[in-house]
């Protein structure tokens, strides 16, 4: 092992920080920030023969090496190893690190393996588990959230969620022309997960219901009807299921990426630049 004196001296660090600028991901990135000079002959020969070879396929493709989708995910894989559940967000971003694994090595299988023996050696070890890679995307949708199509529960309690919101808000719209001198405003507005009318505070009694907030000046109370109450605790009620069912979901897909974690480390490991 050199001593970090030594590698100091020679500039190590510095020669990291800037070859790290041409990394096209994070993974690279970091990984060239953390380079570590190779501690055998035989090491530096094999690095030196994947550099050419790298080159020289860059130089005779059609169209350059694409690295978009790869992500630096290891602090999620990690986690999900743990037994810990993983986002949406980094679920997607697993996937996304997958399909552009995947890219790369057809980039380089469709190269003739006598002229790239290097870099088919690494493509060798790489699997991308496409079967997990649609798991992912058939749950998670492109902002990161669970789907519907997740599974049929949690579509069924989506579709009782919007029509009990639909109901709330035809009686609300219904209070709220029949009662449009008692408002301020024909506004139908949430005080945490309650949904409320502004009311006059000297005509509340017109519209009885809870108060969950009033304006500064008192003026205006922020009232849930009794009319809708019963309807708001079994919309609260669903909400606590779906918010169930989309963990589970989550958790089922993180079992899965633990289930493949060792695989998946190697292939981090060979994703950069």
């Amino acid at each position: 092992m050199i001593e970090a004196e030594t590698l100091e001296l020679l500039e190590w660090p510095r020669l990291c920080r800037h070859l790290s600028t041409f990394a096209e991901t994070k993974l690279g990135m970091l990984a060239a920030r953390n380079l570590l000079p190779p501690m055998a002959r035989e090491e530096s020969q094999q690095l030196l023969i994947q550099t050419q070879e790298v080159y020289r396929l860059d130089a005779q493709l059609e169209t350059e090496w694409k690295f978009s989708g790869i992500e630096d995910v290891g602090d999620a894989l990690e986690r999900s190893q743990r037994g810990g559940s993983l986002s949406g967000e980094e679920l997607l971003q697993l996937a996304t690190t997958l399909a552009g694994m995947r890219r790369l090595r057809r980039a380089i299988e469709a190269q003739e393996a006598a002229d790239f023996p290097s870099l088919h050696g690494l493509a060798a070890e790489i699997r991308t588990y496409p079967e997990l890679e649609q798991a992912i995307y058939h749950a998670i949708d492109d902002r990161g959230q669970v789907a519907d199509r997740a599974s049929p529960k949690l579509a069924e309690i989506r579709r009782q969620l919007k029509s009990l919101r639909d109901e709330i808000y035809r009686v609300l719209q219904r209070l709220l022309q029949r009662h449009a001198t008692a408002v301020q405003e024909q506004v139908i507005t949430q005080r945490g997960d309650r949904f409320v009318i502004p009311v006059k505070a000297p005509q509340k009694d017109l519209i009885p219901g809870i108060v969950w907030d009033s304006s500064s000046t008192g003026a205006t109370l922020y009232v849930e009807p009794h009319a809708v109450v019963e309807t708001s605790n079994r919309l609260r009620q669903h909400h606590r299921r779906e918010q169930a069912e989309e963990e589970a979901i989550l958790r089922a897909l993180s079992e899965q990426v633990a289930a493949v974690g060792e695989d998946l480390e190697r292939l981090l490991a060979i994703a950069p630049p």
